[in-house]
């Protein structure tokens, strides 16, 4: 077997440049609480920046999201595109003792691809994990990937050994009632431990001391987790001193934090997007007063959702300004939406298509939203309730904390709901992400396609040019098949886009914190005077 050399060698940790610095306790503080330590349970960037302190992946994303050696120094791919192999790196314990060899990858790759797990994706399902040596791995796939690798900075790796004798070779799922072993404990092999974990309470991280990074970033020797739930008191704390980094900073604090001459606002923009999604797979909803039919199923009700919409008021009055109005489901950052537009807001039109669609009166249905999970979301959902009632839509709003809403709302739960927001992050910083995992039908139980489409849209046409994409080298060919796919989707109402919200982390000025895109607060390069 030929191969082409992909990363040839690691790369080395950098020292801190002023030189020894006393380590520190650094306090930080989200709005959302972190429910499970198991790192498969769910697909949020949050929880995965949370995990990504005790737990490492085959590769590392860098400050600004490029792709560089993790637990594998280099990895090669076989001409042919259909085998890669990766090189581990000798010598890393977990947190436990175990050594780290090719048998917890293999384990790994069977685990997050289990009934249960909410990163399925990480590892395509038809690939075969085979063992070569102890250090040496290769990936054999049904067909080529050249994007393979991009999102394993968060398929993170766990010891086999630690799993099974905890029994915890099971992912845990994000609707579980009872907490298992792995969601109540860590054993990785990064930078940080988990010393202690309370759900919703506190999670207490120290450093590794044996950390196969002999140079970190960081003069850290602990971080301590806070979940505040309440704007103000999370503003509060920062500006006292109570904490040392808070996120997200509120819209409207964002003025006050960067006056305070304590701390100030890490601001930028964000390549999440946050978008509506309608269940257009059940044949009656579960929360409607339409009984037996969908009315999503009717192109002319989704339009009329969208229709009714009005983002510039989303973004004038909730978001005070700070969010970018999107007619696609990614940021203009990964994929430019030049020459495409939304569907103008307009709600004599929306009415108009619900009386051509059947539905003069309107009707009543549930919506399921989180609450502290984006910027605003709670509001940005109050919002969407009183636009729909213009076009005599009842909405319910469930609005809940994140850890009850994944539970419901993803794959382990079932997809149990009609109407919801969500936010996406293209783990690979691919457009072929978000038309595989959020538009891709989800009607093949044998594969991971679409496990994220929590609403089941459906073009098998879109599905095609979608595994054209991935394989596809030429740019020119490949965009163009990707805006084909895009507007497909426009075309079907298939979802509603709203925006890319803009990052806002709050910081003590005490603290060096490079700002990624992604909104992963990584503490690995924090340094706190």
């Amino acid at each position: 077997m030929s191969f082409k050399t992909n990363c040839l060698a690691a790369v080395a940790g950098l020292a801190l440049m002023c030189g020894a610095v006393q380590a520190q306790t650094l306090r930080y503080a989200n709005q959302g609480e972190l429910k499970s330590l198991d790192p498969y349970t769910v697909n949020e960037t949050t929880t995965h920046a949370h995990l990504g302190h005790p737990y490492e992946g085959l590769i590392r994303r860098g400050k600004n999201l490029e792709i560089l050696p993790g637990l594998a120094e280099k990895w090669e791919v076989s001409t042919d595109g259909l085998t890669w192999r990766f090189f581990l790196r000798k010598g890393v314990k977990f947190h436990g003792g175990e050594d780290f060899t090719a048998d917890d990858v293999v384990f790994s790759a069977d685990r997050s691809r289990a009934p249960g797990s909410n990163v399925q994706t990480r590892v395509p399902t038809g690939a075969k994990v085979v063992k070569i040596d102890d250090y040496t791995v290769d990936f054999q796939l049904p067909s080529p990937n050249p994007i393979l690798h991009y999102q394993w900075d968060t398929w993170y790796i766990m010891s086999k050994k630690w799993a099974e004798a905890n029994n915890s070779t099971q992912p845990t799922p994000a609707n579980a009632t009872t907490p298992t072993f792995a969601s109540l404990n860590a054993n990785g092999t990064g930078a940080f431990k988990v010393e202690s974990h309370q759900p919703g309470v506190k999670t207490v991280y120290k450093v590794n001391e044996n950390w196969w990074n002999k140079s970190p970033e960081h003069n850290l020797k602990e971080i301590i987790f806070t979940p505040i739930a309440s704007d103000a008191t999370r503003v509060a704390a920062l500006l006292s001193g109570e904490v040392d980094v808070i996120e997200p900073v509120p819209i409207q604090d964002i003025q006050r934090v960067n006056a305070s001459g304590s701390a100030q606002v890490l601001t930028g923009p964000e390549l999440r997007t946050i978008f509506l999604g309608m269940d257009q797979a059940r044949d009656e909803l579960l929360e409607s007063s339409v009984k037996g039919k969908n009315p999503f199923k009717d192109v002319r009700v989704r339009q009329a959702f969208y229709q009714a919409i009005d983002i510039e008021t989303i973004k004038s009055r909730v978001m005070r300004g700070l969010s970018t109005p999107s007619p696609l489901m990614i940021a203009p950052e990964l994929f430019p939406s030049t020459g495409f537009t939304r569907a103008k807001f307009d709600s004599a039109a929306a009415k108009k298509l619900l009386v051509d669609a059947g539905y003069p009166d309107g009707f009543e249905l549930g919506m399921d939203c989180p609450n502290d999970r984006y910027v605003n979301d709670g509001a940005i959902c109050q919002a969407v309730v009183g636009m729909l009632a213009r076009i005599g839509v009842k909405v319910n709003l469930n609005a809940q904390p994140k850890g009850q809403y994944f539970g419901k709302v993803l794959k382990p739960g079932g997809y149990k709901t009609s109407f919801y927001l969500l936010g996406w992050t293209p783990g690979t910083s691919d457009a072929h992400n978000v038309l595989f995992d959020i538009m891709g039908c989800r009607d093949n139980p044998a594969s991971s396609r679409g496990e994220s489409n929590v609403g089941g849209y459906c073009n098998k046409k879109l599905d095609a040019l979608t595994d054209k994409i991935l394989v596809e080298v030429d740019k020119a060919k490949r965009d163009a098949m990707i805006r084909e796919a895009f507007q497909l989707s426009i075309d079907d109402f298939g979802y509603i886009p709203l925006h890319q919200q803009a990052l806002a982390w709050g910081v003590s000025k005490k603290v060096k914190l490079p700002q990624r895109a992604d909104n992963a607060v990584n503490f690995q390069y924090a340094v706190k005077e």
